[in-house]
């Protein structure tokens, strides 16, 4: 037992521990705790009173004074690489100005793709790597970040190179997900079943040669592909052996969720106007609902995601900030525990679970990430906090304290 015991490298001890590992059910508290660590993973947590005999002298020992440690945040949907910004539209919109007025004045995603391919990795980069930093600095250890803005070949392996850089800047994890059918670029203009085919044909082909992606999205929607055309990309997706997800039931029910379920898919994001028809197929899909408030929030949308039948169903529910230059430029993974509990009603431990285990899970993550437990990486906030719905409750003032990715200190 001592030999093993030796092995750790670094023991959180005088913690309370919300592990997560009851997923939405409860936050797994362990109370007057401890948790160690040895080669970026979590070797043993449990109750001060149970723990073990150790060396002081090769351990690393922190005392944590009474504070939480939960899981290091996860926020699975972001479009965090992109050009320019869309403030100007924001402040056309609220003068009055119609969508239509807006996209004839070159404004709407065309302008975003414009100022994503005119940008260089390098521009693209530093823009993101401020987004990326202020998730870090809230505790986020783990994001998704999507392409979608370049919609060619050349700009959309970019966006995707941007993000792996991004991975070797910052102690965060990055899984990429290529959204090549996003939106319809202006040089296929009535051409989407052509488009359609050069992401399948052209696109997809060489992202997965590259190995650029963890994943394939589609935007699902009458603004964006229908569910035939959508279909094309996931069955291209499946021949590559990439997972696939999908943004859908965000403006109406096309069945875009009902239709990656029959690929297995990761999840399905947004479902505003998702039908339990589309829940149940969800569930028997082992899919996750990846709920944004902040695009809720920002478009000042009415129409909720369907709760309680996803609570009905027992549908995991993740969490995440969409951070986008049109309709979530936001980016506090913080903000979204609040306002999944204030817009969406849901219960400060379905909104942890959002941003730790249920956000793990939508990225294929669920057994190295989201929880406390033995095995699982070594990816551990600690907060300066009485309880856990603090986390929830308050906003504006960061209550992390400390930060560990992969059992090495970095905030």
């Amino acid at each position: 037992m001592s030999m093993k015991i030796q092995l750790w490298q670094t023991l959180w001890t005088n913690v309370n521990l919300a592990t997560m590992s009851d997923g939405a059910n409860s936050y797994g508290v362990i109370e007057n705790g401890a948790l160690a660590i040895a080669n970026g993973k979590i070797v043993w947590l449990g109750a001060m009173d149970q723990l073990p005999a150790f060396d002081n002298e090769t351990v690393n020992v922190i005392d944590g004074k009474g504070a939480w440690l939960t899981p290091g945040l996860v926020d699975c949907h972001t479009h965090l690489v992109f050009g320019g910004n869309r403030a100007n539209e924001f402040e056309m919109r609220l003068e009055g100005k119609s969508y239509q007025e807006i996209a004839n004045a070159g404004g709407g995603i065309v302008s975003t793709v414009t100022a994503t391919r005119a940008a260089s990795e390098s521009e693209l980069f530093a823009s993101a790597f401020k987004r990326l930093a202020a998730l870090h600095q809230q505790g986020v250890t783990t994001v998704e970040i999507k392409s979608g803005y370049g919609l060619d070949s050349k700009n959309e392996i970019k966006m995707l190179q941007v993000a792996g850089q991004l991975a070797q800047s910052l102690p965060v994890t990055v899984r990429k997900t290529f959204l090549g059918a996003h939106a319809l670029p202006v040089e296929y203009k009535d051409r989407a079943d052509d488009y359609i085919k050069l992401v399948c044909e052209d696109m997809l082909p060489k992202v997965a040669s590259l190995q650029l992606a963890d994943a394939v999205d589609v935007f699902c929607e009458g603004i964006g592909f229908s569910l035939a055309q959508t279909q094309q990309v996931f069955a291209a997706a499946k021949k590559y052996h990439l997972p696939v997800k999908v943004h859908a039931e965000q403006l109406s029910n096309l069945g875009g969720t009902a239709l990656a379920a029959k690929y297995q898919a990761l999840s399905s994001d947004h479902i505003e106007f998702l039908d339990e028809a589309g829940v149940i197929a969800m569930k028997a899909a082992n899919m996750t609902a990846v709920l944004l408030p902040g695009a809720f929030y920002f478009l000042r949308e009415t129409q909720l995601p369907p709760i309680e039948l996803l609570r009905k169903h027992e549908v995991s529910m993740a969490v995440a900030t969409d951070a986008n230059p049109g309709t979530s430029p936001i980016n506090s993974l913080q903000l979204m525990l609040n306002m999944a509990c204030t817009l969406f009603r849901l219960t400060p431990v379905e909104a942890l679970a959002g941003v730790t285990c249920h956000g793990a899970k939508a990225l294929g993550l669920a057994n190295s990430k989201g929880q406390l437990a033995v095995g699982y990486d070594a990816d551990v906030a600690c907060w300066d906090i009485k309880q856990p719905a603090e986390l929830c409750y308050q906003f504006g003032v960061n209550p992390l304290s400390q930060l560990m990715q992969a059992g090495k200190i970095v905030i």
